[in-house]
Protein backbone atom coordinates (compact mmCIF):
# COMPACT_ATOMS: atom_id res chain seq x y z
CA UNK A 1 0.00 0.00 0.00
CA UNK A 2 0.96 3.56 -0.39
CA UNK A 3 1.44 5.86 2.98
CA UNK A 4 0.56 9.22 3.56
CA UNK A 5 -1.85 11.13 2.30
CA UNK A 6 -2.89 10.29 -1.27
CA UNK A 7 -5.24 11.85 -4.05
CA UNK A 8 -7.94 9.27 -5.79
CA UNK A 9 -7.19 10.56 -9.50
CA UNK A 10 -11.02 9.67 -10.06
CA UNK A 11 -12.57 11.24 -7.44
CA UNK A 12 -9.99 13.44 -6.08
CA UNK A 13 -10.64 13.02 -2.83
CA UNK A 14 -7.30 12.68 -0.47
CA UNK A 15 -6.74 9.51 1.22
CA UNK A 16 -4.85 8.94 4.83
CA UNK A 17 -3.69 5.65 3.95
CA UNK A 18 -1.08 5.89 7.66
CA UNK A 19 -5.15 6.04 8.91
CA UNK A 20 -5.47 3.33 7.49
CA UNK A 21 -2.85 1.30 8.31
CA UNK A 22 -2.80 2.44 11.89
CA UNK A 23 -5.83 1.86 12.95
CA UNK A 24 -6.72 -0.97 10.73
CA UNK A 25 -4.76 -3.14 9.28
CA UNK A 26 -1.90 -3.27 11.76
CA UNK A 27 -4.25 -4.17 14.75
CA UNK A 28 -6.45 -6.79 12.90
CA UNK A 29 -3.10 -8.64 11.94
CA UNK A 30 -1.71 -8.59 15.24
CA UNK A 31 -5.59 -9.62 17.27
CA UNK A 32 -5.22 -12.43 14.22
CA UNK A 33 -1.70 -13.38 16.18
CA UNK A 34 0.65 -12.19 13.34
CA UNK A 35 3.79 -9.43 13.22
CA UNK A 36 2.23 -6.69 11.14
CA UNK A 37 4.81 -4.56 8.93
CA UNK A 38 5.05 -2.23 6.18
CA UNK A 39 7.95 -1.81 4.05
CA UNK A 40 8.29 1.96 5.27
CA UNK A 41 8.72 -0.49 8.83
CA UNK A 42 11.88 -2.05 7.69
CA UNK A 43 15.30 -1.09 8.52
CA UNK A 44 17.86 -1.38 5.85
CA UNK A 45 20.12 0.36 4.67
CA UNK A 46 19.57 0.57 0.78
CA UNK A 47 16.99 1.85 -1.41
CA UNK A 48 13.34 0.35 -0.24
CA UNK A 49 12.84 -2.44 -3.31
CA UNK A 50 15.14 -5.00 -1.56
CA UNK A 51 13.05 -5.64 2.15
CA UNK A 52 9.46 -5.33 -0.35
CA UNK A 53 10.54 -8.04 -2.39
CA UNK A 54 11.46 -10.28 0.27
CA UNK A 55 8.16 -9.27 1.79
CA UNK A 56 6.17 -10.19 -0.96
CA UNK A 57 7.82 -13.64 -1.21
CA UNK A 58 7.88 -14.69 2.63
CA UNK A 59 5.36 -13.33 4.31
CA UNK A 60 2.49 -15.26 5.63
CA UNK A 61 0.09 -13.14 4.44
CA UNK A 62 0.02 -10.08 2.49
CA UNK A 63 -2.69 -7.64 2.26
CA UNK A 64 -2.36 -5.16 -0.72
CA UNK A 65 -5.06 -1.99 -0.35
CA UNK A 66 -5.57 -0.69 -3.65
CA UNK A 67 -7.19 2.43 -2.60
CA UNK A 68 -6.84 5.40 -4.75
CA UNK A 69 -6.00 3.30 -8.03
CA UNK A 70 -2.61 3.06 -6.66
CA UNK A 71 -0.41 1.34 -9.42
CA UNK A 72 2.39 0.62 -7.25
CA UNK A 73 -0.18 -1.84 -5.19
CA UNK A 74 -1.35 -3.24 -7.88
CA UNK A 75 2.19 -4.08 -9.47
CA UNK A 76 2.95 -5.58 -6.12
CA UNK A 77 -0.29 -7.22 -5.40
CA UNK A 78 0.60 -9.42 -9.07
CA UNK A 79 4.19 -9.91 -7.76
CA UNK A 80 2.98 -11.77 -5.04
CA UNK A 81 -0.15 -13.48 -6.88
CA UNK A 82 2.83 -15.12 -9.52
CA UNK A 83 4.84 -16.25 -5.95
CA UNK A 84 2.71 -17.06 -3.43
CA UNK A 85 -0.89 -19.55 -4.54
CA UNK A 86 -2.52 -18.22 -1.29
CA UNK A 87 -2.93 -15.73 1.93
CA UNK A 88 -3.35 -12.78 0.05
CA UNK A 89 -6.09 -10.23 0.73
CA UNK A 90 -7.01 -7.48 -1.68
CA UNK A 91 -8.85 -4.76 0.23
CA UNK A 92 -9.51 -0.99 -0.99
CA UNK A 93 -11.71 1.92 -0.42
CA UNK A 94 -15.28 1.59 -1.54
CA UNK A 95 -15.20 3.98 -4.51
CA UNK A 96 -12.38 2.31 -5.90
CA UNK A 97 -13.46 1.02 -9.74
CA UNK A 98 -10.76 -1.87 -10.21
CA UNK A 99 -9.39 -2.42 -13.64
CA UNK A 100 -10.80 -5.68 -15.36
CA UNK A 101 -7.93 -8.32 -14.53
CA UNK A 102 -8.28 -7.64 -10.99
CA UNK A 103 -12.53 -8.19 -11.12
CA UNK A 104 -10.88 -11.91 -11.06
CA UNK A 105 -9.95 -11.08 -7.22
CA UNK A 106 -11.69 -10.08 -4.39
CA UNK A 107 -11.44 -7.07 -2.77
CA UNK A 108 -13.01 -6.55 0.69
CA UNK A 109 -14.26 -2.81 1.10
CA UNK A 110 -14.25 -0.07 3.44
CA UNK A 111 -15.66 3.71 3.96
CA UNK A 112 -12.97 6.26 3.83
CA UNK A 113 -13.87 9.97 4.69
CA UNK A 114 -11.13 11.25 3.27
CA UNK A 115 -8.10 12.40 6.07
CA UNK A 116 -10.35 10.55 8.20
CA UNK A 117 -11.96 6.72 9.09
CA UNK A 118 -15.17 6.61 11.27
CA UNK A 119 -14.51 4.67 14.53
CA UNK A 120 -17.78 2.63 13.19
CA UNK A 121 -16.31 1.88 10.30
CA UNK A 122 -12.96 1.22 11.77
CA UNK A 123 -14.22 -1.37 14.10
CA UNK A 124 -16.35 -2.94 11.30
CA UNK A 125 -13.71 -3.65 8.93
CA UNK A 126 -10.79 -4.33 11.38
CA UNK A 127 -13.44 -7.01 12.42
CA UNK A 128 -13.64 -8.59 9.01
CA UNK A 129 -10.20 -8.44 8.22
CA UNK A 130 -9.23 -10.57 10.91
CA UNK A 131 -11.90 -12.95 10.47
CA UNK A 132 -10.42 -13.26 6.79
CA UNK A 133 -7.21 -13.50 7.83
CA UNK A 134 -7.99 -16.71 10.52
CA UNK A 135 -9.97 -18.07 7.59
CA UNK A 136 -7.53 -17.87 4.90
CA UNK A 137 -4.68 -19.01 7.45
CA UNK A 138 -7.08 -22.21 8.06
CA UNK A 139 -8.11 -22.55 4.79
CA UNK A 140 -6.12 -24.42 1.59
CA UNK A 141 -7.85 -22.76 -1.06
CA UNK A 142 -5.86 -20.74 -3.65
CA UNK A 143 -6.63 -16.96 -4.03
CA UNK A 144 -4.13 -16.15 -6.69
CA UNK A 145 -5.84 -16.10 -10.19
CA UNK A 146 -2.15 -17.06 -11.22
CA UNK A 147 -2.37 -20.82 -9.56
CA UNK A 148 -6.37 -20.52 -10.01
CA UNK A 149 -5.84 -20.86 -13.89
CA UNK A 150 -2.10 -22.26 -14.36
CA UNK A 151 -2.54 -25.29 -12.20
CA UNK A 152 0.76 -26.97 -13.08
CA UNK A 153 2.44 -23.95 -11.84
CA UNK A 154 4.96 -24.77 -8.51
CA UNK A 155 5.34 -21.32 -6.42
CA UNK A 156 9.30 -20.52 -6.07
CA UNK A 157 11.16 -21.33 -2.72
CA UNK A 158 13.53 -18.49 -1.49
CA UNK A 159 17.01 -19.53 -0.73
CA UNK A 160 18.19 -17.44 2.85
CA UNK A 161 21.18 -19.32 2.61
CA UNK A 162 22.11 -17.19 -0.47
CA UNK A 163 25.66 -14.47 0.23
CA UNK A 164 27.25 -12.38 -2.07
CA UNK A 165 30.50 -13.86 -3.44
CA UNK A 166 33.09 -12.21 -1.08
CA UNK A 167 30.70 -14.05 1.89
CA UNK A 168 29.52 -10.50 3.60
CA UNK A 169 25.82 -10.39 3.65
CA UNK A 170 23.61 -8.81 0.83
CA UNK A 171 22.54 -5.77 3.64
CA UNK A 172 24.58 -4.22 5.61
CA UNK A 173 23.42 -2.69 9.18
CA UNK A 174 19.89 -2.23 9.34
CA UNK A 175 19.20 1.58 9.96
CA UNK A 176 16.41 3.71 10.56
CA UNK A 177 13.26 2.87 9.04
CA UNK A 178 11.70 4.69 6.12
CA UNK A 179 8.44 4.81 8.30
CA UNK A 180 10.15 6.30 11.37
CA UNK A 181 12.01 8.99 9.04
CA UNK A 182 9.29 10.35 7.76
CA UNK A 183 7.06 10.36 11.31
CA UNK A 184 9.94 12.34 12.60
CA UNK A 185 9.73 14.79 9.73
CA UNK A 186 5.90 15.06 9.50
CA UNK A 187 6.62 15.67 13.33
CA UNK A 188 9.23 18.19 12.70
CA UNK A 189 7.13 20.06 10.03
CA UNK A 190 4.43 20.68 12.74
CA UNK A 191 6.60 22.21 14.92
CA UNK A 192 7.69 24.61 12.21
CA UNK A 193 11.49 23.04 12.00
CA UNK A 194 11.34 22.88 8.47
CA UNK A 195 15.37 22.77 8.34
CA UNK A 196 15.15 19.60 10.24
CA UNK A 197 12.26 18.37 8.23
CA UNK A 198 13.86 19.06 5.39
CA UNK A 199 17.04 17.30 5.87
CA UNK A 200 15.08 14.21 7.32
CA UNK A 201 12.81 14.01 3.43
CA UNK A 202 16.14 13.74 1.81
CA UNK A 203 16.79 10.64 3.84
CA UNK A 204 13.83 9.83 3.01
CA UNK A 205 14.19 10.39 -0.47
CA UNK A 206 17.43 8.22 -0.81
CA UNK A 207 16.01 5.13 0.29
CA UNK A 208 12.35 6.05 -2.24
CA UNK A 209 13.37 8.06 -4.50
CA UNK A 210 10.45 8.20 -6.65
CA UNK A 211 8.01 8.40 -3.83
CA UNK A 212 5.80 11.58 -4.73
CA UNK A 213 4.62 11.62 -0.80
CA UNK A 214 8.15 12.22 0.32
CA UNK A 215 8.62 14.80 -2.96
CA UNK A 216 5.93 16.65 -1.77
CA UNK A 217 6.82 17.06 1.61
CA UNK A 218 10.42 17.90 0.65
CA UNK A 219 9.45 21.09 -1.41
CA UNK A 220 6.91 22.10 1.41
CA UNK A 221 9.98 22.06 4.10
CA UNK A 222 12.01 23.37 1.60
CA UNK A 223 10.11 26.69 0.88
CA UNK A 224 9.16 27.34 4.37
CA UNK A 225 12.96 26.88 5.64
CA UNK A 226 13.75 30.09 3.57
CA UNK A 227 17.43 28.96 3.55
CA UNK A 228 19.70 30.02 2.50
CA UNK A 229 17.10 32.55 1.70
CA UNK A 230 13.41 32.71 0.54
CA UNK A 231 14.07 33.05 -3.19
CA UNK A 232 16.22 30.29 -3.71
CA UNK A 233 14.35 28.17 -1.19
CA UNK A 234 11.30 28.17 -3.29
CA UNK A 235 13.43 27.52 -6.77
CA UNK A 236 15.03 24.76 -4.78
CA UNK A 237 11.88 23.53 -3.83
CA UNK A 238 10.33 23.66 -7.68
CA UNK A 239 13.58 21.05 -8.64
CA UNK A 240 12.03 18.72 -6.02
CA UNK A 241 8.25 18.61 -7.70
CA UNK A 242 9.20 19.09 -11.27
CA UNK A 243 9.85 15.38 -11.60
CA UNK A 244 6.19 14.68 -11.12
CA UNK A 245 5.35 15.75 -14.32
CA UNK A 246 4.34 19.30 -13.12
CA UNK A 247 2.82 20.64 -16.04
CA UNK A 248 0.81 17.64 -16.88
CA UNK A 249 0.15 16.17 -13.30
CA UNK A 250 -3.67 16.21 -12.11
CA UNK A 251 -2.30 15.24 -8.62
CA UNK A 252 -4.12 18.21 -6.38
CA UNK A 253 -1.14 18.22 -3.77
CA UNK A 254 1.62 18.41 -6.20
CA UNK A 255 -0.50 20.99 -8.08
CA UNK A 256 -1.56 23.11 -4.73
CA UNK A 257 2.75 23.26 -3.45
CA UNK A 258 3.15 24.37 -6.94
CA UNK A 259 0.79 27.12 -6.42
CA UNK A 260 2.49 27.82 -3.25
CA UNK A 261 5.54 28.17 -4.47
CA UNK A 262 4.70 30.59 -7.50
CA UNK A 263 2.47 32.52 -5.18
CA UNK A 264 5.30 33.22 -2.76
CA UNK A 265 7.75 34.16 -6.00
CA UNK A 266 5.43 36.82 -7.21
CA UNK A 267 5.38 38.06 -3.15
CA UNK A 268 9.02 38.14 -3.41
CA UNK A 269 10.07 39.04 -7.28
CA UNK A 270 6.84 41.23 -8.28
CA UNK A 271 6.73 39.37 -11.05
CA UNK A 272 3.24 38.90 -12.86
CA UNK A 273 4.65 35.66 -14.44
CA UNK A 274 4.70 34.20 -11.31
CA UNK A 275 1.25 35.08 -10.14
CA UNK A 276 0.05 33.85 -13.68
CA UNK A 277 1.53 30.50 -12.99
CA UNK A 278 0.22 30.45 -9.33
CA UNK A 279 -3.14 30.82 -10.53
CA UNK A 280 -3.08 28.37 -13.48
CA UNK A 281 -1.77 25.45 -10.78
CA UNK A 282 -4.16 26.65 -7.91
CA UNK A 283 -7.19 26.92 -10.56
CA UNK A 284 -6.20 23.38 -12.50
CA UNK A 285 -6.04 21.62 -8.42
CA UNK A 286 -9.10 23.05 -7.66
CA UNK A 287 -11.69 22.00 -10.47
CA UNK A 288 -9.72 18.82 -10.40
CA UNK A 289 -10.72 18.15 -6.86
CA UNK A 290 -13.19 20.17 -6.11
CA UNK A 291 -11.90 21.63 -3.23
CA UNK A 292 -12.04 24.44 -0.68
CA UNK A 293 -8.01 24.56 -0.09
CA UNK A 294 -7.30 25.44 -3.79
CA UNK A 295 -10.49 27.34 -4.24
CA UNK A 296 -9.92 29.72 -1.74
CA UNK A 297 -6.20 30.28 -2.36
CA UNK A 298 -7.53 30.45 -6.29
CA UNK A 299 -10.23 33.51 -5.56
CA UNK A 300 -7.56 35.54 -3.39
CA UNK A 301 -5.02 35.27 -6.16
CA UNK A 302 -7.68 36.37 -8.83
CA UNK A 303 -8.59 39.31 -6.37
CA UNK A 304 -4.58 40.43 -6.49
CA UNK A 305 -4.79 40.15 -10.15
CA UNK A 306 -7.85 42.40 -10.43
CA UNK A 307 -6.36 45.45 -8.69
CA UNK A 308 -2.99 45.30 -10.74
CA UNK A 309 -4.52 44.34 -13.97
CA UNK A 310 -4.12 47.32 -16.62
CA UNK A 311 -7.05 46.78 -18.66
CA UNK A 312 -10.32 47.37 -16.99
CA UNK A 313 -12.48 44.64 -18.27
CA UNK A 314 -9.55 42.40 -17.56
CA UNK A 315 -9.89 43.90 -14.43
CA UNK A 316 -13.54 43.27 -13.88
CA UNK A 317 -13.55 39.77 -15.36
CA UNK A 318 -10.91 38.78 -12.62
CA UNK A 319 -13.13 40.16 -9.92
CA UNK A 320 -16.47 38.58 -10.60
CA UNK A 321 -14.20 34.85 -11.17
CA UNK A 322 -13.21 35.99 -7.45
CA UNK A 323 -16.32 35.91 -6.08
CA UNK A 324 -17.90 32.64 -8.71
CA UNK A 325 -15.40 30.92 -6.95
CA UNK A 326 -16.29 31.76 -3.67
CA UNK A 327 -19.52 31.11 -4.31
CA UNK A 328 -18.82 27.47 -5.07
CA UNK A 329 -16.05 27.31 -1.94
CA UNK A 330 -19.65 27.90 0.20
CA UNK A 331 -21.27 25.14 -1.68
CA UNK A 332 -18.42 22.58 -0.59
CA UNK A 333 -17.57 23.54 2.39
CA UNK A 334 -21.30 23.80 3.60
CA UNK A 335 -21.73 20.29 2.12
CA UNK A 336 -19.17 19.44 4.33
CA UNK A 337 -19.98 21.76 7.78
CA UNK A 338 -23.85 19.70 7.63
CA UNK A 339 -22.50 16.42 6.68
CA UNK A 340 -22.81 13.90 9.52
CA UNK A 341 -19.43 12.36 9.15
CA UNK A 342 -18.33 16.60 10.06
CA UNK A 343 -17.80 15.93 14.04
CA UNK A 344 -15.09 12.64 12.48
CA UNK A 345 -12.72 15.26 10.58
CA UNK A 346 -9.59 16.38 11.59
CA UNK A 347 -10.08 19.84 9.27
CA UNK A 348 -12.99 21.28 10.80
CA UNK A 349 -11.54 24.37 11.70
CA UNK A 350 -10.49 25.45 8.61
CA UNK A 351 -13.67 24.20 6.66
CA UNK A 352 -15.30 26.71 8.93
CA UNK A 353 -12.63 29.62 8.71
CA UNK A 354 -13.03 28.97 4.84
CA UNK A 355 -16.38 29.85 5.35
CA UNK A 356 -15.70 32.33 7.08
CA UNK A 357 -12.90 33.96 4.81
CA UNK A 358 -15.59 33.37 1.37
CA UNK A 359 -18.29 35.30 3.08
CA UNK A 360 -16.44 38.17 4.11
CA UNK A 361 -14.98 38.45 0.35
CA UNK A 362 -18.39 38.38 -0.64
CA UNK A 363 -19.15 41.47 1.46
CA UNK A 364 -22.20 39.11 3.40
CA UNK A 365 -21.44 40.64 7.22
CA UNK A 366 -23.86 38.93 9.27
CA UNK A 367 -22.87 34.92 7.90
CA UNK A 368 -19.34 36.19 8.00
CA UNK A 369 -19.78 36.80 11.77
CA UNK A 370 -21.60 33.83 12.21
CA UNK A 371 -18.79 30.93 10.79
CA UNK A 372 -16.07 33.79 12.58
CA UNK A 373 -17.22 32.98 15.65
CA UNK A 374 -17.89 28.99 15.00
CA UNK A 375 -13.93 28.96 13.99
CA UNK A 376 -13.26 30.92 17.13
CA UNK A 377 -14.89 27.98 18.77
CA UNK A 378 -13.31 25.49 16.66
CA UNK A 379 -9.64 26.92 17.12
CA UNK A 380 -6.86 25.34 19.05
CA UNK A 381 -3.70 26.91 18.38
CA UNK A 382 -3.43 30.51 17.72
CA UNK A 383 -1.33 29.92 14.42
CA UNK A 384 -5.03 29.13 13.34
CA UNK A 385 -6.92 32.32 13.36
CA UNK A 386 -3.62 34.35 12.94
CA UNK A 387 -3.46 33.28 9.57
CA UNK A 388 -7.02 33.21 9.19
CA UNK A 389 -7.21 36.69 10.36
CA UNK A 390 -4.01 38.17 8.51
CA UNK A 391 -6.02 36.69 5.16
CA UNK A 392 -9.14 38.67 5.74
CA UNK A 393 -6.83 41.96 6.21
CA UNK A 394 -5.58 40.97 2.80
CA UNK A 395 -8.78 40.43 1.18
CA UNK A 396 -10.11 43.59 3.09
CA UNK A 397 -7.49 45.94 1.44
CA UNK A 398 -7.62 43.96 -1.77
CA UNK A 399 -11.17 44.65 -2.06
CA UNK A 400 -10.53 48.40 -1.12
CA UNK A 401 -8.47 48.53 -3.92
CA UNK A 402 -11.05 47.08 -6.11
CA UNK A 403 -12.27 48.92 -9.70
CA UNK A 404 -15.41 47.27 -8.47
Amino acid sequence: MGYGIKTDPSTGRELNLDKTYKNIIKPAAEEAGLECVRADEVKHSGIIDVPMYNLLVSADVVIADLSIQNTNAFYELGVRHALRPKTTIAIAESKLKPPFDVNHTVIHQYEHLGTDIGFDEVLRFRGELIETINAILASEEIDSPVYTYIKELKPPVLDTSIEEKDGSSVEEEPKETLGGIIENAILALDNDDFVKAKTLLQAAKSIDPNNDFILQKLAVATYKSKYPNHVEALREALTFIEPLDLRNTTDPETLGIAGAIYKRLWEEQDDLEYLDKSIFYYEKGFYIKNDYYNGVNLAFLYNIRSTIEQDKNNAIADFIIANRIRNKIIKICSALYNDDSFKDRSDQYWIVATLEEAYFGLGNKDKYDEFKEVAMSLSKQNWERETTESQIIKIRRLLENSVI
